[in-house]
């Protein structure tokens, strides 16, 4: 990797930090905020966090197409900008109809966000260096949330909006950092990404193309159950199994929710270690087994009524156990969907996994909040137990339509030629010519 792109890669990864951190702040209060310090009620919060989802949705279709022909660098400031705003309404916001379209702002401007900064980041690695990339941004995102989260909790007081203003304005502050750190980045030229499908015909037909690639669509299967069986469940059903079946207090879950933070903070470097050199394929299908292992030990927490303690372990091992999955995914998933995407459709494609995440995580907790509503634990964690295993059946599958230099890139490199032994070469190549 030249000194450019790292210098370029050293600057995204800097503005993503500062903009989770700044996210961390707002994140875990905005239902309370909504429902409780404006005292718009339950439902207007619910609209308010549905309309994230929705605007998400509905912007991420036209995203990629935007990118490949601008280039990811003034989208993602557009989209900074958009979610600054967005966030400082939300902050000044005492009524429903505001609030909503706050949000729209925030969710539209972050969506556009997020492929664009994983393009830019392609752009600024290599085969060999994105999986490293991919997990650093993992691992920042995560870390700039969880110090956000806590700084916010000391900031945060539900008797005075003030309080809620100062974070919100601080989450705006962030964004505008993002956009002005996306500013200063000097992009390499658009690189051609090695072990890609054939970048003519296919580079030409957009979203016709993506859907020809089946290593694409079986990526994209499998990305939807991963967030859907996973993410779509931390803020719904797993919580609600938590407090319900298992009994343990809001304050535990807090206990739970930052042992998966910690997991992922503690295991990222660890786990990337262990995961480079190996078939991307195979970790992913790891990553299925090892939820597997976390669902069952959900299922243990709410049957051990005899020990509150052991139940509670179990419970926070659940959410341990996904943090490791998790950080298991990072170097692999995100720079595997560069590593299919023919150059000029990089953005595309990234904008097309992000669409398929999104709707995941719409899906995801209403399915969960669903079954936990109707109090069918029992098939809830059987859907999750096999949606886990379908991971790691779906991930082998993939392995079988991926190129070596798509499923192993740093195993994929030709090992250099010796010196001497390149000398002892030429000149029977060119006694041969």
């Amino acid at each position: 990797m030249t000194t450019a792109m790292g210098a370029a890669l050293r600057r995204i990864q800097l503005g993503n930090a500062l903009s989770a951190f700044g996210n961390g702040f707002t994140v875990p209060f905005l239902f309370v905020y909504v429902a409780q310090v404006r005292d718009l009620g339950a439902s207007a919060a619910g609209v308010v966090l549905a309309t994230l989802a929705v605007a998400a949705l509905i912007v991420l279709p036209f995203t990629g197409r935007v990118i490949d022909r601008r280039g990811p660098l003034p989208v993602a400031i557009a989209g900074a900008i958009t979610a600054a705003v967005g966030s400082l309404g939300l902050g000044l916001s005492a009524t429903e109809p505001t609030a909503i379209v706050s949000a729209a702002l925030v969710g539209a401007g972050f969506a556009v966000i997020q492929p664009a900064l994983a393009t830019m980041i392609v752009w600024s690695s290599t085969t060999q260096t994105r999986s490293r990339a991919f997990a650093t941004q993992f691992f920042l995102n995560n870390l700039g949330l969880g110090i956000g989260g806590l700084l916010g909790g000391l900031l945060v007081d539900t008797a005075h909006p003030s309080s809620f203003v100062r974070l919100f304005s601080i989450e705006s502050a962030m964004f505008l950092v993002l956009a002005a750190t996306v500013a200063t980045v000097r992009l390499p030229k658009m690189p051609k990404v090695a072990g890609s499908v054939p970048t003519d015909e296919r580079a030409r037909g957009g979203a016709r193309a993506l859907l020809r690639d089946r290593a694409m669509v079986h990526l994209c299967v499998l990305g939807f159950v991963m967030f859907f069986a996973c993410y779509g469940q931390f803020e719904s059903g797993l919580a609600a199994f938590a407090t319900e079946v298992t009994r343990i207090s809001p304050a535990t879950l807090g206990i739970a929710l930052a042992a998966n933070t910690a997991a992922i903070v503690l295991a990222q470097f660890v786990v990337l270690k262990l995961v480079e050199g190996r078939r991307r394929s195979r970790v992913i299908a790891l990553v299925g087994l090892v939820w597997t292992v976390a669902w069952l030990a959900a299922a243990v927490s709410g049957a051990v009524h005899g020990s509150h303690a052991i139940a509670t372990a179990a419970i926070i091992s659940t959410y341990a156990l996904f943090g490791v999955g998790e950080a298991m995914l990072s170097p692999t998933v995100a720079p595997l969907v560069a590593d299919l995407a023919p150059a000029p459709l990089i953005g595309q494609y990234n904008s097309a996994f992000a669409l398929v995440k999104q709707l995941a995580l719409a899906l995801g907790p209403a399915v969960g909040g669903m079954l936990a509503g109707a109090g069918m634990y029992g098939a809830y964690l059987t859907m999750l137990v096999v949606c886990s295993l379908g991971i790691t059946g779906f991930a082998l599958r993939l392995g079988r339509h991926l190129t070596p230099a798509q499923d192993n890139p740093l195993r994929a490199v030709p090992a250099p030629v010796p010196a001497q032994r390149a000398s002892a070469v030429e000149p029977q190549v060119a006694a041969a010519a």
